[in-house]
């Protein structure tokens, strides 16, 4: 089969793209590089992408319709898997816009484009985000999350309302995926793990937000990889059981699912920077700091749906995950790497 992986030079993207490639799929990813954070990272990604004959790549913005209907009907695409987004909590404070246009017009026309190709299965980011103000551990998708706290989680709600109604209207079969803190080599620079990383190995100290008693369900990306590669052909049905008068946010009677995608085990933030010093063999030196807006006091994922239905256990610790990161990192940086401008930590 062809998939059209939207966001192929991100972090996730790029991922899932490889693990494609390896089972032998065509893949056709499309991105329109923007410069939230460092561009070259998004193109270095790309770049080992298209030297694969079976992958396509194009550069290209889901918030114009007409490039993602083209690419659709004219590559011949039976399932999507949309990861790009404007990303980021702290962010959307500050650069509101760049959600709207992205995060819902681009999920619009993806979903749009989706309908008028008659697309076999439409499976979406989500994020863990959503839970906003939820304080029942762990997270379920059956628990209503209709309270979020930052722009970007309203975005990936308004999503998941979205998917639905397409769903509903038009049949079309939609699952969406709350992934949780996810980590690993060619990462995300805004992330924290990542800017600790830089900032420690450049002998500069790190804000640790919440005086670090932060739990997060921090997630290899490996894992949500294999999450995601054993949906795409797990096409979701119509439940015959969904009940309108207690109705289960995570399913329905149109074709519609949503799962959490996470390590189900949450790690202390002061655990997860220790795991940091210990693989860079430096002690960070730190700066503790109060909560910032729009985020959360932890995060941990029920995953139990994903589990029964695909088979899915996570199975990287964080001292091998973390371990893969640094490799990486000083590996693609090098030298290079304490002169490069720090990136802005985010917990999300």
């Amino acid at each position: 089969m062809t998939i059209l992986v939207t966001g192929a030079a991100g972090f996730i993207g790029y991922h899932l793209s490889e693990r494609l490639l390896k089972e032998g799929q065509r893949v056709i990813g499309i991105d329109n590089f923007n410069d939230y954070y460092e561009v070259q990272l998004k193109r270095d990604r790309f770049a080992k992408l298209t030297a694969n004959p079976a992958f396509i790549g194009a550069e290209l913005d889901v918030s114009n319709y007409d490039d993602v209907i083209n690419i659709i009907r004219r590559e011949g695409i039976t399932k999507v898997v949309h990861l790009a987004a404007q990303a980021g909590v702290r962010y959307s404070l500050t650069n509101p816009f760049a959600y709207l246009q992205t995060n819902l017009t681009g999920f619009g026309n993806v979903l749009e484009a989706c309908r008028q190709a008659g697309i076999e299965h439409l499976l979406y980011a989500s994020s863990s985000s959503v839970y906003g103000a939820n304080v029942t551990m762990p997270f379920s998708v059956h628990d209503n999350v209709d309270h979020p706290v930052s722009l970007y989680a309203a975005t990936k709600k308004a999503n998941e309302l979205m998917a639905h109604t397409y769903s509903h209207l038009y049949g079309l079969p939609t699952t969406g995926l709350r992934f949780f803190t996810v980590y690993g080599p060619w990462g995300r620079p805004d992330m924290a793990y990542f800017g600790f990383t830089r900032k420690i190995e450049a002998g500069q100290p790190i804000d640790v937000f919440n005086e670090g008693k932060m739990l997060r369900d921090f997630t290899y990306i490996d894992d949500i990889v294999e999450g995601i590669y054993r949906l795409i052909d797990h096409v979701p049905q119509a439940d015959p059981q969904w009940n309108r008068e207690t109705p289960d946010p995570a399913t329905s009677y149109a074709p519609y699912k949503v799962f959490n995608i996470g390590n189900n085990e949450p790690v202390e933030l002061m655990t997860f920077i220790k795991t940091i010093e210990d693989k860079l063999g430096i002690e960070a030196k730190k700066v503790f700091k109060p909560m910032q807006a729009g985020d959360v006091q932890a995060t941990y994922a029920d995953i139990d749906d994903l589990t029964r239905e695909v088979g899915f256990r996570p199975t990287t610790s964080i001292e091998e995950g973390i371990g893969k990161f640094v490799d990486w990192y000083r590996s693609y940086y090098g030298q290079a790497a304490a002169v490069r401008e720090p990136a802005k930590a985010v917990a999300q």
